[in-house]
C-alpha cells in the first residue's frame, strides 16, 4: 500500500535518503528544508517528489507547508520529523537565551506544529505512522550539550505520550535514536569539539568510537531502513518505542 509521506529536513543526509527510499517503494513524498539549494537538488534527483522551503520552527511556515501538501495529497499517512539542530557546545552559564530558544523551536516545537497538522487526517483515515528523531545522547548524556539533550528528551516524552493518545485511532508513534552518523553535520560537530579541546578531529572521533560497543559510525542508509520498517505494514503494532540505531552508544565524553 502506497503512503502519503511528509519528511522534514529532506534536503540532504538522512532526510534525503529516507525520502528517496519512500519514493522508491511507491509512496507520494513531500519534503521540506529551510535551505532552498539542497531542497532543489533533492527534488531534481527524484522526479515526482515535491517540496517546500520552510523553517519548521515557525508555525506560519508549517501552515504554508501543509497547505502545499494538501493541495496534492491528503491525508498524510506518514510523517517523519527529521529536522534538528545541535545547538551550542558550552557550559550552562555561557549559553545565551536565544541559543536555548532556537534549539527548542527547531527540535521540539517543529514536531508539535507538524503533528498537529497531520493528526486530524490520520484520525479520519483510521491509520497513520509518525516517526520522530531523538538522539542516542539522551542515553549517554554528554556534558556541555544541555539544550540539545533537553530538547531530545522532550521529543521522547512527546512521542510516547502521543502513542497512548493516538493508539486507539490506529496511529503509531515511534522515536529513532541515531548514533554517530557518518554525515557532514557530525563531521562539523567533531571539528567544533576538536577546536574547543585542542585535539585533532581524528582523536575526537577515536574517543567517541571507543564508547560505541560496535566501534562504528552509522550510515544514513541504516537509519532510513529503520524508518521504512516502522512506517510499513511489517510493523503494524510497533508504537511508543525508542529505537536506537547507534551500534549501542555507551557513553559520550
Amino acid at each position: 500500500m502506497s503512503e502519503n509521506v511528509v519528511i522534514t529536513g529532506g534536503g540532504d543526509s538522512v532526510g534525503r535518503v529516507i525520502a528517496a527510499k519512500c519514493l522508491a517503494r511507491g509512496d507520494r513524498v513531500h519534503i521540506c528544508d529551510v535551505r532552498e539549494e539542497p531542497l532543489q537538488r533533492t527534488l531534481q534527483a527524484n522526479p515526482g517528489m515535491r517540496g517546500t522551503v520552510a523553517d519548521v520552527g515557525k508555525a506560519s511556515d508549517v501552515a504554508t507547508l501543509f497547505e502545499q501538501v494538501r493541495a496534492w495529497m491528503h491525508p498524510v499517512s506518514v510523517l517523519v520529523n527529521v529536522v534538528g539542530v545541535a545547538g551550542p557546545l558550552a557550559g550552562i552559564e555561557d549559553i545565551k537565551n536565544e541559543e536555548w530558544d532556537d534549539v527548542i523551536h527547531v527540535n521540539v516545537n517543529s514536531m508539535f506544529y507538524c503533528i498537529k497538522e497531520v493528526v486530524p487526517g490520520m484520525k479520519e483515515a483510521g491509520r497513520g505512522s509518525i516517526v520522530n528523531f531523538s538522539s542516542g545522547s539522551t542515553r549517554t548524556l554528554p556534558p556541555m550539550r544541555t539544550p540539545y539533550v533537553a530538547s531530545k528528551y522532550a521529543i521522547e516524552g512527546l512521542t510516547r505520550t502521543l502513542a497512548r493518545e493516538l493508539g486507539p485511532h490506529n496511529i503509531r508513534c515511534n522515536v529513532i535514536l541515531p548514533g554517530m552518523i557518518n554525515n557532514a553535520r557530525m563531521q562539523g560537530m567533531m571539528e567544533r569539539t576538536a577546536e574547543a579541546t585542542g585535539k585533532s578531529v581524528e582523536e575526537i572521533e577515536a574517543e567517541h568510537l571507543n564508547y560505541i560497543s560496535m566501534r562504528t559510525k552509522i550510515e544514513p542508509d541504516e537509519i532510513a531502513n529503520m524508518v521504512l520498517f516502522l512506517t510499513s505494514d511489517a510493523a503494524p503494532h510497533v508504537t511508543g518505542q525508542l529505537v536506537g540505531v547507534c551500534g549501542n552508544a555507551e557513553w559520550e565524553i
